[in-house]
């Protein structure tokens, strides 16, 4: 069974996003280990320069960097200037990393500001979502079900079927 890790910067904190990562971590029970990380978020002032956001960027990446080195892992850096990739295609690539020798695949979900380049540049995949920008909590809700999507589309079951192209 593929273990999926989701190393997220941030806390969901409203009970709403709490409740939705709830019922998707569920339905994903079944699928694969699934294993969400919250790491704290660097505080920066209100009107931070650029510096600053440097070094927030590197003490959050510090806490990412232990995913980075798990073995037979496939890494993918959630990021606006990524791949954007239709459900089918993110299936495929589920697909393809137990094939290709990966049991396990780790999301990377950056704080407001992002990811650092150091991160980014180690991913296999810089994969976008949308030209939209979103919170990084529903970042992570829309993750896990693009991840249950994928799980379904490769088991073929009637899920939203209709939708997939």
């Amino acid at each position: 069974m593929t273990a999926v890790n989701i190393v997220s910067v941030g806390k969901l904190k409203e009970d709403y996003w709490r409740a939705a990562q709830n019922e998707y971590s569920k339905r994903l029970s079944n699928c694969c280990k699934l294993k969400i990380v919250e790491l704290n978020e660097y505080k920066i002032s209100d009107d931070p320069s650029q510096k600053e956001i440097l070094s927030a960027l590197e003490n959050e990446a510090a806490g990412m960097e232990q995913y980075l080195q798990i073995k037979g892992s496939r890494n993918v850096a959630l990021c606006i200037e990524g791949k954007k990739l239709p459900s089918k295609a993110l299936a495929e690539m589920f697909e393809n990393s137990g094939i290709s020798g990966f049991s396990t695949v780790n999301f990377f979900i950056g704080s407001s500001f992002g990811l650092s380049e150091k991160i980014k540049n180690a991913c296999d995949l810089k994969l976008s979502m949308s030209d939209m920008t979103f919170p990084h909590q529903l970042a992570r809700i829309m993750l896990l079900e693009q991840i249950y999507r994928s799980f379904q589309i490769i088991k073929g079951t009637k899920y939203l079927r209709f939708f997939v192209q």
